[in-house]
């Protein structure tokens, strides 16, 4: 009989390190790699704890939350360009764009006359 490595709840064959299958009805547990034979009583009644980091696994959703707020980060920033509003005149507007449309077409412009309040979109 030889002693296997645990790692949670995995068992590990001491004499080649191959991964052994969980035990079963059967009294011994054989390793498929080297053929060695562990008792599979050494193995019950084990309480096993795990624990994990939510960042260990991605979530879309929680992508998307984590996008939104920095999204809201950069919207605080104006950014003014030289175009003249259509409706008032004012030659100051306002400008951000958004990727609308699919990744291989080009982004919405969007401008917005601070004076007047009028909007309008070019698609590129």
């Amino acid at each position: 009989m030889t002693t296997s490595n645990r790692f949670g709840s995995l068992l590990f064959c001491k004499r080649c390190g191959d991964l052994l299958a969980l035990p079963g009805d059967d009294d011994e547990i054989v390793c498929d790699g080297c053929g060695a034979v562990e008792d599979a009583a050494a193995s019950e009644n084990q309480v096993i704890t795990t624990r994990s980091n939510p960042s260990a696994f991605p979530s879309s959703l929680r992508q998307k939350k984590t996008s939104l707020v920095q999204q809201r980060d950069v919207e605080k920033k104006k950014v003014y360009v030289d175009e003249t509003c259509e409706k008032c005149g004012n030659d100051k507007m306002s400008v951000k764009t958004m990727q609308l449309r699919s990744a291989d077409e080009g982004a919405t412009v969007f401008y917005s006359c601070e004076r007047c309040g009028h909007q309008t979109r070019l698609n590129n």
